[in-house]
């Protein structure tokens, strides 16, 4: 069973969301065009997922939080395929994130507040601080932190850090099981 109605589920052109199995999406999030979600993804309310100028694509058990957006880059003279935005596999995306047309590995943690431009790469197992700005075709390298304006590499992550990555996104997994039960 899936939280989301029609409503806040969006054609563009002839592209329709897909949904794998037990995905909640809050009612007053958006979701539209060109968008994969995995099993077991979350998102919450206020969020905008538009995927109408290329693909977006969200792998299994991620989760993006309250308010965040995320988009692409239609094909141009600078970018002639344009540009697709793939999260990964266990990513946990806090509040308020904007990721635009960027590579999210696995079990990557991107802080609240935090933007994610244009061709960058956050390989799996990284983290950006709450309010970074990492900067369009930057790589953040996996198992460390990655913070500021620009981002900047901070430091290593320790072992207890990635561990607690995973744990986040299953945490929200649990969550949303539990939304989707109290929706029956």
């Amino acid at each position: 069973m899936n939280s989301a109605n029609e409503k806040n589920i969006y054609r563009f052109m002839s592209a329709h969301p897909k949904l794998g199995a037990r995905v909640y999406i809050d009612s007053k999030a958006s979701v539209t065009g060109s968008v994969v979600l995995g099993d077991d993804v979350s998102v919450w309310p206020m969020t905008v997922i538009r995927g109408d100028v290329n693909s977006i694509r969200i792998g299994n058990r991620s989760n993006i939080q309250d308010s965040c957006v995320l988009h692409v880059t239609h094909e141009g003279p600078w970018q002639p395929d344009g540009l697709p935005l793939v999260i990964g596999n266990d990513v946990t995306v806090g509040h308020g994130a904007i990721l635009h047309a960027c590579t999210i590995g696995d079990r990557c943690l991107v802080g609240m507040g935090a933007i994610v431009m244009d061709g960058a790469v956050l390989e799996p197992d990284s983290m950006v601080a709450g309010g970074a700005v990492v900067t369009p075709g930057k790589v953040v390298p996996s198992g460390t932190l990655w913070r500021g304006n620009p981002a900047r590499q901070a430091r290593d992550l320790t072992d207890t850090e990635i561990k607690n990555q995973a744990y986040s996104a299953h945490h929200y997994v649990r969550l949303k099981d539990l939304y989707l039960a109290e929706q029956g």
